[in-house]
């Protein structure tokens, strides 16, 4: 597994595991996920959450990698993560690269001014990202609430249900259990 931190483990680091919508501890201020999926947020002084990035397997979120203040990184799914000291790991520019892509993609998607083309990339970039194919198609397998995406695209909540509900409509997607199934041949060509 690749990390954007590469040295050798300290016998003294542990993994932990966290279960859904848990927080990931501030106190260590670098964490590698070693599976699972987490997302780092913000929040503004009305309340307003915003997500800064959705992290899975092999990424290194925390505090020290934003300048951003409040920041925290709750799991989107059962996470388990391993603490790491910034002192001990030497950064990967590969890894820090991808990281900043990855950043880069979702603020190009929540730049579309209209709120449906942003709900077809951000689901095109989840299937691509943490999807797994299915006969259908692509399977987002995240347990998204309307509400996290909204957080994503700064947008509401009604107004992604009204838009995923469309989408369902016109066989872009099919939903069960807050599961998506992106599928491919429509989502492809779906015109905005």
């Amino acid at each position: 597994m690749t990390s954007l931190f590469s040295s050798p483990f300290s016998s003294a680091v542990h993994s932990h595991d966290f279960g859904l919508r848990s927080l990931l501890d501030p106190r260590f201020k670098l964490w590698r996920i070693e599976s699972g999926v987490a997302r780092s947020l913000t929040w503004l002084e009305d309340g307003t959450i915003i997500t800064l990035g959705i992290w899975g397997a092999g990424d290194i979120v925390g505090q020290a990698l934003s300048c951003v203040d409040p920041y925290q990184v709750e799991c989107l799914t059962k996470v388990t993560a391993t603490p790491l000291s910034s002192e001990q790991w030497q950064p990967d520019a590969a890894l820090l690269l991808s990281h900043l892509q990855q950043m880069e993609q979702l603020a190009v998607i929540r730049s579309h001014r209209k709120v449906d083309a942003m709900m077809i990339k951000l689901l095109n970039w989840l299937a691509k990202r943490f999807g797994r194919e299915v006969e259908a198609g692509n399977l987002i397998d995240l347990k998204l609430t309307h509400q996290d995406i909204a957080d994503v695209l700064g947008t509401t909540r009604v107004t992604v249900t009204r838009i995923l509900g469309q989408f369902e409509e016109q066989g872009v997607i099919e939903r069960s259990l807050r599961r998506i199934v992106l599928r491919e041949s429509e989502a492809w060509h779906y015109e905005i």
